[in-house]
């Protein structure tokens, strides 16, 4: 009966460790996602600001409409590189998180 409850506590323990490691890489990587969309908004600002005086400056309607346009393409090819990087992180934070889960369940199998 001791080596039953024995048995019993260290299976609870596992769990638990496997369960804070777990934890610990979902904060490690919302903080990297939060960063990473930081960094982009604060990029995405930057280029809208600059865009802004260019348009003040443009000497024609034609500039302006070019200067427009090519700052629309580049924010839309930025947008739609960040949200493919930013899915990365979420796939890898799922695999990070699940993987400690994983390795306590090898280690009764």
């Amino acid at each position: 009966m001791i080596k039953g409850y024995e048995e019993f506590q260290k299976l609870g323990k596992d769990n638990f460790d496997a369960t804070v490691k777990s934890f610990g890489e979902v904060n490690k990587g919302f903080q990297a996602i939060a960063a990473e969309w930081t960094d982009y908004t604060k990029k995405a600002f930057e280029e809208g600001t600059a865009t802004f005086e260019k348009l003040v400056g443009a000497k024609s309607l034609e500039q302006a409409m070019e200067i427009q346009t090519a700052y629309a393409k580049k924010a839309y090819d930025d947008y739609v590189g960040e949200v493919s990087k930013i899915s990365e992180m979420y796939a890898d934070l799922a695999k990070g998180a699940y993987k400690p889960v994983e390795n306590a369940i090898a280690k009764k199998a």
